[in-house]
């Protein structure tokens, strides 16, 4: 990125630790500028402060968190799929971060510019979740059918409101970069529509309100699933990150023995996508969670929109999950 992105008009820098990295491109979003940094877990425990601050300014950012095994420094070399609940409930009250899953390198790209677009949008940090088995593989992208990003922010102004003003809680303030003719406030404590320090006056409810409302009300907008669906079935797959891999080959040997079963990628795993959940639990007895970590925790955040079916995991750390396990458990599931 260091020898790239200049040629591009870009700017990449080595940061001493995770803590500037993200200081240093939050900066660069306040300014216009399209801006991301990358961590594993322990990086991402130490900017989950900076995570808070750019949601609470409504500042445009992009972490890319890959994954690894096990809590604190972990296993550098070895994959996981642990920390999904860190880093969506990372912030204090409890706000969604739209959180973006790829399982391959294309995918990669794709929901990285989608995360970009969904910063802008929303004015949000979005995180990119992946795993170390997809971050060290190697595999041949074609990016010539792709078209090119503007390099800085669509910035506007809400006149002499500020950069927080709104007038209902689902609406998304302009985004007015640092440094132009409009002065902007930028605090980290509740504040106001105009960005002044509030305690808990009831526009700065509204305002801390409208931090999830904003994400809440467009929830069926951000959905990105793979749904390959069977209408008869009566077991359904769940599966995101390097996992859908293994839980695609599972189904097709699966539908290849005379089983049949459903399943659905899910790239966009928060804000929750409940419309395709819907299609797919359709007619479904049993659904199955493949996850690599040990308490299967995206299966505890969808399990009270299951109802009454049987819900199983496949849960393991150390190694990948591999198709024969879950088409083993597709099997034996009633």
């Amino acid at each position: 990125m260091i020898d790239a992105l200049p040629a591009r008009g870009g700017l990449a820098l080595s940061a001493p630790d995770e803590i500037s990295a993200i200081a240093e491109c939050i900066g660069a979003a306040m300014r216009g500028y399209k801006a991301m940094t990358a961590t594993s877990g322990p990086g991402w425990a130490l900017m989950i402060e900076s995570v808070q601050y750019a949601l609470m300014t409504e500042t445009p950012l992009v972490i890319a968190l890959v994954q690894r095994l096990g809590p604190s420094t972990g296993g550098a070399t070895q994959g996981a799929q642990g920390d999904l609940l860190l880093a969506e409930h990372a912030t204090s009250g409890g706000y969604t971060i739209p959180m973006l899953a790829p399982s391959n390198a294309r995918e990669c790209a794709d929901l990285t510019e989608i995360a970009f677009a969904w910063a802008e949008r929303l004015r949000t940090p979005v995180v990119v979740l992946s795993d170390k088995e997809v971050g060290m593989t190697t595999e041949r992208v074609d990016f010539t059918d792709g078209s090119s990003s503007p390099e800085t922010y669509a910035v506007g102004t809400n006149g002499n409101n500020g950069t927080y003003y709104f007038n209902r809680p689902g609406d998304i303030p302009l985004f007015t970069a640092v440094g132009g003719a409009t002065r902007v406030i930028a605090t980290g404590s509740a504040h106001d529509k105009r960005g002044k320090l509030q305690k808990n006056s009831p526009e700065t409810i509204d305002v801390l309100r409208h931090l999830e409302e904003k994400i809440r009300l467009r929830a069926h907008e951000l959905e990105i699933v793979v749904e390959d669906i069977q209408p008869e079935a009566r077991t359904l797959v769940i599966s995101y990150g390097v996992t859908s891999r293994a839980a695609s080959s599972a189904v097709r040997l699966a539908r290849d023995s005379g089983l049949n079963v459903s399943h659905l990628s899910v790239k966009s795993l928060f804000p929750l996508p409940y419309a395709a959940l819907d299609r797919a639990l359709k007619g479904v007895e049993s659904v199955i969670v493949p996850e690599e970590n040990l308490t299967g925790q995206y299966r505890r955040i969808i399990a009270p929109y299951i109802g009454n079916r049987v819900l199983r995991g496949i849960n393991k750390i150390g190694n990948m999950i591999s198709p024969s396990e879950i088409l083993r458990a597709i099997r034996v599931t009633p």
